[in-house]
């Protein structure tokens, strides 16, 4: 399904584009994609190379490199896409749950660099697992880390 573009966004996107960016590229329909929903703001498309049967990602129409770029309507109307997509996810595929996946800088593993959100419906055992197991904290070392993220200077 090719991306359905209205006058109106393609006047408000002339600036917001990144000529050198894949999903700006899906958005403007130069790129094959399997659109899955889309509206003013947003686009949602089935990722290329899934961790699970119908991983897809939801992305703003507007170019911004990451989280820490992206406008706060931008964010907004992408959670609130994926938040539909997940719906549709478990209602039409069956899915047993839905892990909802942002990764900011490279070491987080954002290989496309325009802020996406990842859509995985979780299947009861199927073999995606996160990389490391979590490990218990030490209630000193929160606590610091809580006083840096509360210092406001």
């Amino acid at each position: 399904m090719a991306a359905k573009i209205s006058g109106a966004w393609l006047r408000y996107a002339a600036a917001m584009v990144d000529e050198d960016c894949i999903f700006c590229k899906i958005v403007a329909g130069e790129l094959p994609s399997e659109i899955v929903q889309e509206d003013e703001l947003t686009i949602a498309f089935m990722d290329i190379n899934p961790w699970t049967r119908g991983h897809a990602l939801v992305i703003p129409r507007n170019h911004s490199k990451d989280l820490y770029e992206a406008p706060e309507e931008d964010l907004a109307r992408a959670s609130a896409a994926a938040k539909r997509l997940a719906l549709t996810m478990r209602d039409k595929l069956g899915c047993d749950g839905i892990n909802l996946l942002n990764c900011c800088e490279p070491a987080a593993w954002q290989t496309v660099f325009h802020l996406h959100l990842h859509v995985i419906p979780r299947y009861d055992g199927d073999p995606l697992k996160v990389p490391a197991p979590s490990r218990p904290a030490e209630q000193d070392a929160l606590a610091r880390v809580a006083s840096e993220l509360r210092d406001t200077s």
